[in-house]
């Protein structure tokens, strides 16, 4: 899926940062997973806070093919109308595949792919300006579906992965960016935030984890805020990375992020 902050386009420079050899593959803040399935590491562990791409990850894993069905009805009824009845809809009641079906349709004809909810936990992003989005893919589906088994994947706080990882393991921490700008602050994923006590915690846990050989790589904005959380005890390298999602398509272009070991 596409994914706010997601990694597509800074694969190669991950690559350059991944270690020869490791453990098990941890990844706290999954997102739209793009290193995981671009990597494919055997014996991973992906988690998110947020309980609906938790959920649509797992039916993408068991229940792909009931998925497929599901999806490839929202396609024929797509239109204006369908997409506000949809999006508007409780949907966390719904079983798993429902609320996958419902992830993977906003995903793909919401405004720019973009997944944000109000304080009630509502999609609130309008509908895109697509002609004739792909809903379903089935190739891709299956595709994913085949990397995901045998992954677990869990919904539970970034936190949770120190009582998992152990030394020689490794752990990609791809969390909500410190913001550069207000027009870049998109931290309404999944109610709550992250906000500045979160990202010191987060620099805390990944020291202890490295003090306990945990292999770990981090993501985040290129700012003084990240470089004085990050100055002791990490090294942190600067590259140029594409910025998908801005209101305005002039405004999308090249910025700079911290890739932080």
């Amino acid at each position: 899926m596409k994914w706010a902050g997601g990694k597509s386009k800074l694969l190669a420079q991950l690559e350059k940062q991944l270690p020869e050899g490791y453990g098990r593959y941890f990844e706290p803040f999954v997102g739209g997973g793009a290193l995981f399935f671009h990597h494919r590491p055997s014996g991973a562990v992906l988690a998110d806070v947020n309980e609906r791409l938790v959920r649509t990850y797992r039916v993408v894993r068991d229940d792909v093919e009931a998925l497929i069905l599901c999806l490839q009805a929202h396609q024929e009824r797509h239109d204006k109308a369908y997409f506000y009845a949809l999006r508007d809809q409780a949907i966390d009641a719904a079983p798993d595949v429902e609320v996958a079906a419902w992830m993977i349709y906003l995903n793909k004809t919401a405004f720019n792919g973009l997944y944000r909810v109000n304080r009630k936990n509502q999609h609130n992003v309008p509908i895109g300006s697509y002609t004739k989005p792909t809903i379903c893919d089935p190739v891709n589906l299956r595709a994913c579906s085949e990397v995901l088994q045998g992954v677990v994947i869990v919904t539970e706080d970034f936190r949770a992965v120190c009582d998992r990882a152990v030394k020689g393991d490794f752990v990609y921490f791809d969390p909500p960016y410190v913001p550069v700008s207000k027009s870049s602050n998109f931290t309404s994923y999944a109610q709550g935030g992250f906000g500045p006590q979160e990202q010191a915690g987060l620099r805390d846990l990944a020291l202890k984890l490295k003090k306990r050989g945990v292999k770990v790589l981090l993501s985040n904005s290129w700012c003084d805020e990240v470089l004085a959380l990050y100055s002791k005890g990490f090294e942190v390298q600067k590259v140029s990375a594409p910025r998908a999602i801005n209101s305005a398509a002039e405004k999308r272009g090249k910025v700079f992020e911290a890739l932080i070991t």
